[in-house]
């Protein structure tokens, strides 16, 4: 009797924790989180350059994704804790065109007014194992064209026109990002350091 009864308790305790977990359980399917930021996506120009305090100092009030003429900037919507709301820009999809209308609409210091060229929203990098003209695939130099910088963002090598070569005047903008035709997409935009302007041309 004893122990039908403890089993009996058991069977009621399991279907309790069941149905306590049902509503986590659905939150996953009727609010999914969006993946992992790609590495595509920057902050738009002019944002403070810690991460966090940029968060913090944004809040949320869409005018400078509605002041944008390309529609390049989005918005985190599921990704949690400070994200929710901030800008960002998914330079694959569509990229920045450094009119700096998103820094003089933005009420905080969040974006702040930023020369063109002391923009700092990354720098672009090559995959040169996947480029065209870096292996004799094709000719090419779309991101060179498109640059609004000039060639001291980025330049043909000199010896041969159609090989592209990132300089310390890029700003990120992804523009280079956003017209390439390869499918992979082997040019991107890192965050400025160190070690990726070590890697520049390496």
């Amino acid at each position: 009797m004893q122990r039908r009864s403890l089993i009996r308790n058991l069977f009621k305790a399991a279907l309790l924790l069941a149905t306590a977990a049902i509503p986590y359980g659905l939150s996953g399917v009727l609010s999914p989180r969006r993946a992992a930021a790609q590495r595509n996506y920057r902050r738009p120009p002019g944002a403070l350059a810690d991460k966090s305090r940029f968060e913090e100092a944004c809040i949320g009030c869409g005018l400078c994704g509605e002041v944008c003429p390309p529609r390049c900037i989005r918005f985190h919507t599921r990704d949690g804790g400070g994200k929710v709301n901030t800008p960002y820009i998914d330079t694959a999809e569509k990229a920045c065109i450094l009119c700096n209308k998103c820094m003089a609409v933005c009420p905080t210091d969040a974006l702040t007014p930023t020369k063109r060229d002391d923009i700092d929203m990354g720098l672009a990098q090559i995959d040169r194992t996947a480029c065209y003209p870096w292996v004799d695939r094709g000719i090419c130099g779309a991101c060179v064209s498109v640059c609004p910088l000039g060639a001291r963002a980025i330049r043909f090598k000199q010896w041969n026109q159609y090989q592209p070569i990132i300089e310390k005047g890029c700003v990120g903008c992804g523009l280079c990002v956003e017209v390439c035709p390869h499918p992979s997409k082997p040019i991107w935009i890192v965050d400025r350091s160190e070690e990726s302007l070590a890697r520049l041309n390496a």
